[in-house]
């Protein structure tokens, strides 16, 4: 079987380590033939290709990022952009396409499904936001990035009486800093789900003072957002969107880390770790979950489950509707909220619950 992978969207790591898995599985038990598209769907509208075959994979599993390169390509938003694709396909005798790719990528795989073409999805986003599956591979590493830093920066705020803020990624939901900002010991945790008030962010570093604790750390996702009627400051530079219509987020730990220092007087400074979330060698964990997924989603193919997602429930590897996975938007639950909401300050503990 004549077999496309791409992959699209940002990257992040295990990427490589699908790759490698859909591509051993099927040379070694299908005699199946690979074609790589280069740089997402970018490469499936130019006819921009490469071969992959054993040699092409070996070694790559800990590698981080992706041999296939990636874009946020979108072709439903170029002229033509979904015929192209399919003539892409048709010319190379592409008889299933996997798709590796979040919600964006996977928006584009329906519609080709729907065309007629034989898609199977496996789900990637770094900020393990994609509904339908428990995790995603790349957001285990980036966690563990984000931990060893809130890790470092205690320490230099201990010493210098210092509030930190730690920004992490997280656009629509907060998966990272709630994992890291718990696993860290972050004394103050910000995420989409729940808009903040900065007096009261404020009033919790004060009582810590109080308490004698001269220093913290407070993580908050990119896209965390201030309560409604309390202040207009934008995290964004307005305008920039992506060819999906995402506005191109980073810059509220800044803007968090000023308005603290003015608002309670305490030394304040900002991290923003940013694209070192993204890089480097994939945990253990991811490793072995994006190999899982890359033997789901080969597998889904030769039994003909197309239009669908692999996905991770509970411990089991299952496959549903791409629909289904791009219905919603996957937000952290209030089972984590309540743990954190449990370790915070009360002034905290009360910013967590929203209003």
């Amino acid at each position: 079987m004549r077999i496309g992978i791409l992959t699209g969207g940002g990257d992040c790591p295990g990427l490589n380590a699908v790759i490698r898995a859909v591509v051993r599985k099927g040379i070694f038990h299908h005699q199946d033939e690979f074609t790589g598209f280069l740089e997402g769907w970018r490469g499936v509208m130019e006819d921009q290709t490469t071969a992959l075959s054993l040699d092409a994979i070996a070694g790559i599993l800990p590698r981080g990022g992706t041999i296939l390169r990636t874009s946020r390509t979108n072709p439903m938003k170029k002229e033509g952009g979904i015929q192209r694709c399919l003539e892409t396909l048709k010319r190379h005798r592409v008889e299933a396409l996997i798709s590796i790719g979040g919600d964006d990528t996977q928006s584009v795989a329906y519609k080709l499904h729907e065309c007629g073409v034989k898609v199977v999805g496996v789900p990637k986003t770094i900020d393990n936001d994609l509904s339908g599956t428990d995790f995603c591979f790349g957001f285990d590493t980036a966690v563990n990035v984000a931990t060893e830093a809130i890790d470092r920066v205690h320490t230099t705020a201990e010493a210098h009486n210092r509030v930190i803020v730690v920004e992490v990624m997280g656009r629509d939901s907060g998966w990272i800093a709630i994992y890291s900002g718990i696993a860290g010991g972050a004394d103050v945790i910000l995420i989409p789900e729940r808009p903040f008030d900065i007096d009261e962010v404020a009033e919790t570093l004060r009582q810590r003072h109080n308490r004698g604790r001269y220093f913290s750390v407070v993580v908050i996702a990119e896209g965390a957002r201030l309560l409604a009627g309390k202040d207009d400051q934008v995290a964004f530079a307005p305008g920039k969107k992506d060819e999906f219509g995402h506005i191109r987020l980073g810059g509220i730990g800044t803007l968090l880390a000023q308005e603290l220092e003015k608002r309670t007087g305490f030394e304040t400074r900002a991290v923003v770790l940013g694209h070192t979330q993204r890089g480097g060698s994939p945990t253990a964990f991811d490793r072995m979950l994006a190999t899982r997924y890359g033997i789901g989603a080969i597998d889904a193919v030769h039994r003909s489950d197309f239009g669908k997602m692999v996905a991770l429930k509970g411990t089991q590897i299952v496959t549903i509707a791409l629909k289904e996975a791009l219905s919603r938007t996957r937000v952290v639950g209030q089972d984590l909220i309540d743990v954190a909401i449990g370790l915070g300050e009360p002034m905290h503990a009360t910013a967590l619950k929203g209003k």
